[in-house]
């Protein structure tokens, strides 16, 4: 017996959400290891290794040289004149403004101090996604995305008072939640035209347009201080994954699964950091870690499931 037509066209489409729904965690998990990774390259306040703006420039001038091979590699085809306008929105958020303003208050805050503010990033995102891209959701979605936020910032400040870091409001806050905002809005302004050029090249144009600034600026900001070897192994890192490789799964990840949901695997972000500091930065894990995770986990999946209409 033969399936309606209704039947057989929405299974495509769920198959599409659903990959694009694993695309977005696999662009989580290579993203959340740009926290420790860009602590190593910056070092602290106390112990400075490359400076900000140096990380900032020179990762997205790697990005950038990554790219103009790969877009010459497959003959990619230049943007219509209407797709830079997002191009240049994803540019400031990704390239310039988030990893400039992470670097600058990893200089002088903790790891966990900083996973408190950018767990708001899902919710940004999310909100940002409703007032540009126009999508909607019903109030049940918006409890589990403030729910799951809300059990992020929890596991965090307990993190910080664990480890006797606490939490209060300083300059870095504001820092971090610059971060926050500009990474959501180059996100989503990437999504927007990820169908018609592709993820890859999306982020690739992105680097790529930046290039003619990014380079110049590494070179004349290149280190003349000895520099740690941990410090160039995260500095790769932000370049390579952080700021190219991730938004292949990223922003496909968006495009597929619809970008007010796929932006909630966000909220497992900060326990993959946890598990990336193991081994970068000594940290311990613990029962109080995997229970949290466990309920981010189920409020990312029921949130998944609310219908996306009003």
């Amino acid at each position: 017996m033969t399936a309606p037509a209704a039947t057989r066209g929405a299974h495509p489409v769920r198959q599409a959400e659903t990959l694009g729904l694993w695309l977005g965690v696999l662009g989580v998990a290579i993203f959340a290891i740009t926290l420790p990774a860009t602590r190593l390259a910056t070092g602290t306040a106390e112990q400075p290794q490359l400076s900000p703006w140096f990380v900032t420039l020179g990762r997205a001038a790697l990005a950038g040289l990554l790219s103009a091979a790969f877009l010459l590699a497959t003959r990619s085809p230049r943007p219509l004149p209407h797709q830079f306008r997002h191009l240049g929105w994803a540019v400031l958020g990704n390239v310039l403004g988030y990893p400039l303003l992470l670097a600058y208050a990893l200089r002088s805050v903790t790891a966990s101090h900083a996973a408190v503010v950018t767990a708001l990033l899902p919710l940004v995102t999310a909100g940002v996604a409703a007032l540009v891209l126009h999508q909607r959701a019903r109030l049940g979605f918006w409890v589990c995305a403030v729910l799951g936020s809300a059990l992020v910032v929890a596991f965090s400040l307990l993190r910080g008072w664990q480890q006797g870091h606490g939490f209060s409001l300083e300059a870095a806050d504001a820092l971090l939640v610059g971060a926050v905002v500009a990474a959501s809005v180059g996100y989503i302004h990437g999504a927007r035209i990820t169908p018609a050029l592709g993820a890859e090249r999306v982020i690739c144009w992105v680097c790529l347009l930046a290039l003619p600034a990014t380079l110049p600026a590494t070179l004349w900001l290149w280190p003349t201080q000895p520099v740690a070897p941990s410090a160039w192994g995260g500095f790769l890192y932000v370049g390579v994954f952080s700021m190219w490789a991730g938004f292949f799964a990223w922003y496909r990840g968006l495009a597929l699964g619809g970008a007010l949901r796929v932006s909630q695997t966000q909220l497992l972000q900060p326990f993959f950091s946890i598990l990336a500091a193991i081994p970068l930065l000594g940290e311990p894990l613990d029962m109080v870690t995997l229970g949290f995770a466990a309920a981010v986990v189920a409020t990312v999946a029921v949130g998944r499931r609310m219908p996306a209409g009003n």
